[in-house]
């Protein structure tokens, strides 16, 4: 299981203040708005709105919410603000490499708050393509072992509708695919009745650089800056850190 998805299940099990927590809505809904606007509005041929629906929906988001988010993006409803895609790449402390995920409607205030960011937390900010080409855009699905003991059976289930590959995650199994294949295993694992923690299209670091003590707090603390951002939708980093200080900070 990769640092990032380590990250995001701790900080998702542990839930979020309620200013947090409307921060984040804003930005799944954000995410799910921009989706619908560049795939159309069917969740079912979309696999990256069927992503954003997915983790709205994981963080408990309201159904009216999203339903009218993909009904702004797909033009059936007025309003909603013209947004820009924009990505930066860095390096925090260790090492660590950063791909962060933007969607934005003012690119200087984003520029200039993400720079602060990596410049107050030990951290630089790099060129286009510095650490891009070290993370793969994969669909990854998280189960609970307490959802589906039987390994093999899952195993066989995931492989059979187009996963590439199934992992001991710690309490949990990590079923990874190519983003074509997302919507397919998604839906096979539904129609069997398993219950998934979440499944999301993400970026997968290739290698992970480990990072302990004072280096691995800081490398969080970057992280959490980051994601604290009204505009940054996703940070990815490939980092090998204790889960035991990932729960402290987290």
């Amino acid at each position: 299981m990769s640092g990032h998805s380590k990250w995001a299940t701790i900080k998702r099990k542990k839930g979020a203040n309620d200013a947090k927590r409307s921060n984040m809505y804003a930005k799944l809904l954000r995410a799910v708005e921009v989706a619908a606007k560049e795939g159309g509005g069917d969740v079912t041929a979309n696999m990256t709105l069927a992503s954003a629906v997915e983790k709205a929906k994981q963080f408990s988001v309201p159904k009216e919410n999203i339903d009218r988010a993909i009904k702004r993006g797909s033009g059936d409803e007025a309003g909603g603000a013209r947004y820009e895609e924009l990505t930066y790449e860095g390096y925090g402390a260790g090492g660590v490499a950063l791909f962060v995920e933007t969607l934005t409607d003012n690119r200087n205030r984003t520029s200039q708050e993400v720079r602060h960011a990596f410049s107050r937390n030990n951290g630089n900010l790099g060129e286009s393509g510095s650490t891009a080409w070290m993370f793969a855009r994969k669909g990854v699905i998280q189960i609970e072992k307490t959802a589906a003991s039987d390994e093999d059976k899952l195993l066989e289930l995931a492989l059979e509708a187009g996963a590439d590959d199934l992992s001991d995650a710690e309490s949990t199994w990590e079923i990874t695919c190519d983003p074509t294949a997302f919507l397919r295993v998604r839906g096979a694992i539904q129609d069997a009745g398993v219950s998934m923690l979440s499944a999301e299209l993400t970026m997968l670091p290739q290698n992970t650089v480990p990072v302990d003590g004072p280096q691995a707090k800081q490398v969080l603390a970057l992280l959490e800056a980051l994601e604290d951002l009204d505009d940054v939708q996703n940070v990815y980093a490939n980092f090998d850190i204790p889960e035991e200080i990932m729960a402290e900070v987290g």
